[in-house]
């Protein structure tokens, strides 16, 4: 009887080591399976994102990227316009002409990068920019300039990090191209505002620790509607302006390689 229950007890100790070791085994190769074989990972969504186009591939992000830079000129445009007369110091204004030449030349941009690759452009600024646009319409005085040079420099600043990063990791050749003109007058943006003396920093870096990162919300993929979205704003540069004074525009990026286009 004793000899019995000491080989149960064998036994039963046998077995807990046995499922010890199964366990710690399976702890061991779980994570293996489970990063080599899952699905949902960043470079499935890339994939899963990406259209193939005679530039190179067209990801998610590259087709956001161009939504936005359209939406920036839709709203900036008439802020800039706004700012040249309703600006009380001449760093405002100019930093209103800035970014009405900048945009006018962005917009024209991004207009030809979306019909080589077929993508639709809205016409209206979103909510928030039209938003904007009213605190500004509101605002009069000095109370105008303060709002003007804050809201712009705070919406140029967050534009300013997606350039870089559609930058870095874009592998579509119109994309890159848009990217260097946007990087360009982005950051001359970011200049002129500051140079008004008016900008908050402190409230700059507050709101952007505050601040979680916006959901992406995809532009249609190719094909899609080739009808030209037209110009926003028509334009005409102030008479006043001296030379000396006028925002020199980047230069138009390089196209496709000519037998591209053939």
């Amino acid at each position: 009887m004793r000899s019995d229950r000491r080989s149960r007890g064998l036994l039963n100790g046998t077995g807990l080591i046995v499922a010890g070791l199964t366990a710690t085994l399976l702890a061991l190769i779980f994570p293996i399976w489970s990063y080599s074989d899952r699905s949902g990972t960043g470079v499935d969504t890339l994939n899963a994102s990406t259209v193939t186009t005679r530039y190179g591939a067209l990801s998610g992000l590259d087709r956001e990227f161009i939504t936005k830079v359209r939406l920036a000129g839709l709203w900036e445009l008439p802020a800039g316009q706004q700012a040249q007369t309703k600006g009380t110091t001449k760093a405002v204004r100019t930093a209103g002409e800035h970014l009405v030449q900048g945009h006018t030349f962005l917009d024209a941009r991004v207009r030809n990068v979306a019909a080589r690759l077929g993508l639709a452009l809205p016409n209206q600024p979103n909510d928030q920019q039209k938003a904007w646009l009213s605190t500004l319409d509101a605002a009069r005085g000095e109370q105008y300039d303060r709002e003007f040079a804050n809201i712009l420099r705070t919406a140029h600043g967050k534009v300013f990090s997606v350039v870089a990063q559609v930058r870095a990791t874009t592998r579509n050749s119109l994309v890159r191209d848009l990217a260097d003109d946007a990087n360009t007058t982005v950051l001359d943006h970011i200049k002129v505002l500051e140079a008004t003396g008016l900008v908050d920093y402190d409230a700059i870096a507050r709101d952007a620790a505050a601040a979680s990162p916006p959901p992406i919300t995809y532009s249609p993929a190719p094909p899609g509607p080739l009808n030209d979205p037209g110009s926003p704003i028509p334009v005409t540069p102030s008479p006043t302006t001296s030379p000396t004074e006028r925002y020199s525009l980047p230069p138009a990026a390089t196209g496709p390689r000519e037998e591209d286009e053939d």
